[in-house]
């Protein structure tokens, strides 16, 4: 706990036994209450070790059914066991658990309901090994959303992300995507509803291990994220009326 709220870690994974052990021993238990981990109908071995390496909640799908699909099992799982704060963190290396103190504590201490780890602040993603064309891909999506939502996010598709319980329990993200977009109308659904997102640096690493989409997803990815902006500035300026930013 955190100022006397509880903290909870969701691991959405997918094959991810090659890197999980080693992500779960960096999680600060001082702080840390309870670890989630949801195997998407992995093909390696990722639940099982998730048990045995000690992870106190263990969900397996028996079909795959996508990053949010996963993020869903992972957040309603946190709403049932109680937390203020929710961590969501990918088990394959990419972000540090080292940055979970301050993500927490910027929520714990009420400063934001939100934090995002952003690898583009301090140059982070390069740095770490970024490839260059979602680099790019990253950059104007960034300034096409931010122009679209009003706001000034330095990146939106980072996969390190804080909640609040409060938040996650207003907006109704079981509506939200399946898929990767997902992360994009959640963060959409998050400003319609009027809360703040604040951002930490963040390193980043890239190698074979760590999971990635390739280009052809990276493109379908892009599409999604052009037209959640579009429909969240649409349902501002109150032309539509769409499901994901319904109650």
């Amino acid at each position: 706990m955190l100022n006397g709220k509880k903290i909870v870690v969701v691991l959405p994974a997918y094959n991810a036994a090659l890197t999980l052990e080693k992500t779960y021993k960096e999680i600060p238990f001082d702080i840390v209450d309870e670890v989630i981990l949801v195997d998407d109908a992995s093909k390696d071995n990722t639940s099982e070790l998730g048990k045995n390496i000690g992870i106190n909640h263990v969900i397996k799908h028996e079909q795959n059914k996508g990053y949010g699909g996963n993020q869903k099992t992972c957040y309603n799982k946190a709403i049932e066991l109680g937390a203020d704060i929710v961590i969501m963190l990918h088990p394959d290396y990419q972000y540090t658990p080292k940055l979970i103190h301050a993500m927490s504590s910027i929520i714990a201490y009420d400063v934001y309901p939100v934090v995002f780890g952003s690898r583009i602040l301090g140059m982070g993603a390069l740095k770490g090994g970024m490839p260059l064309y979602k680099f790019i891909f990253n950059r104007m999506l960034t300034l096409f959303q931010n122009v679209l939502m009003s706001q000034k996010l330095s990146e939106y598709h980072t996969g390190y992300r804080a909640f609040d319980i409060k938040v996650l329990k207003t907006v109704p993200f079981n509506d939200c995507s399946d898929d990767f977009v997902f992360d994009n109308e959640i963060t959409a659904q998050i400003f319609m509803k009027g809360f703040e997102i604040a951002e930490v640096t963040c390193p980043t690493k890239y190698f074979p291990e760590a999971s990635s989409i390739n280009f052809k997803r990276s493109s379908i990815y892009g599409l999604g994220v052009l037209r959640t902006s579009i429909i969240y500035r649409l349902q501002k300026w109150g032309i539509g009326n769409f499901k994901i930013f319904k109650n």
